[in-house]
């Protein structure tokens, strides 16, 4: 009768820890992801493979879960969207069909030569900012001419592709896209992320990789609650604290996804 008893409370205990460690991992990584305009793949994704998650099974429940990123976000910071509704719509119309894109090339372009070319714009876009000092720090209105739009979206279907393929960096190649184009300050450039990628790409994306295979139910409930959670408390942070927050935790997050997906690709090279 002990032994049972022991054997039900290790079962019962296996299933409570891997529940808590699954919901800690998702609140810090949406965390900073909110802080920052993207990245919570840089944890969550990894902990759902380690928990013993299909990589696609672990993708579509990761980009679902970031749907709750993005209304936890764009609730606490939906005033810095602004008069931007039109970039919005820019971002929706050209990046969702990259989005779908990618969600079915996935099956068939080997992740190693992905995860590689992210990697490596991560890092650059980490020893961008940091070379800028006054990126992203303050907002203007950039008037575009007819070459610039054409390379923004341009530039946005590509993204939406590696949206749709892979999980982490899409959304810091948005923001940075976003504050170089439109003169737009961190926080206002990382609203329309969260508004855009965190929303509508993510839940596009999701249900498009959920044909692969079934989500997780239970599993994906912790991660909702984890994402908005971390979500909103994250967007809470980066408007008491400013720019300058933001644009040091931008930096520290590409360099640590850049690095992860670099080493991803690596490992996968040797196999």
């Amino acid at each position: 009768m002990l032994y049972l008893l022991t054997i039900l409370l290790g079962n019962f205990d296996h299933s409570l820890f891997k529940s808590i460690y699954i919901f800690l991992i998702s609140f810090f990584s949406n965390t900073f992801s909110a802080i920052s305009g993207g990245g919570a793949g840089l944890l969550q994704l990894p902990a759902l493979i380690l928990s013993g998650v299909p990589y696609y099974q672990a993708l579509a429940s990761h980009k679902l879960a970031t749907v709750a990123l993005g209304i936890g976000g764009s609730l606490r910071n939906y005033k810095s969207l602004g008069n931007d509704i039109s970039v919005a719509w820019q971002i929706l119309i050209f990046g969702l069909p990259g989005v779908i894109l990618g969600s079915f090339i996935v099956e068939f372009i080997s992740e190693k030569y992905l995860y590689l070319i992210l990697g490596i714009i991560s890092i650059f876009l980490a020893f961008y900012s940091f070379l800028k000092p006054e990126l992203g720090l303050s907002s203007g209105k950039n008037k575009l001419n007819l070459v610039h739009k054409i390379r923004f979206l341009i530039l946005i279907f590509l993204i939406g592709i590696l949206n749709g393929s892979i999980s982490s960096g899409t959304g810091l190649l948005v923001t940075i896209l976003l504050i170089k184009t439109f003169e737009m300050d961190f926080l206002r450039a990382i609203s329309m992320t969260f508004f855009t990628v965190g929303i509508f790409w993510n839940f596009v994306g999701a249900v498009f990789l959920a044909r692969i295979g079934s989500v997780p139910s239970n599993i994906l409930i912790i991660l909702i609650i984890g994402s908005f959670t971390g979500g909103y408390f994250g967007a809470h942070l980066s408007k008491l604290s400013g720019n300058i927050l933001i644009k040091k935790t931008f930096t520290t997050v590409s360099i640590l996804v850049g690095m992860s997906l670099l080493i991803k690709s690596i490992k996968s090279f040797y196999r």
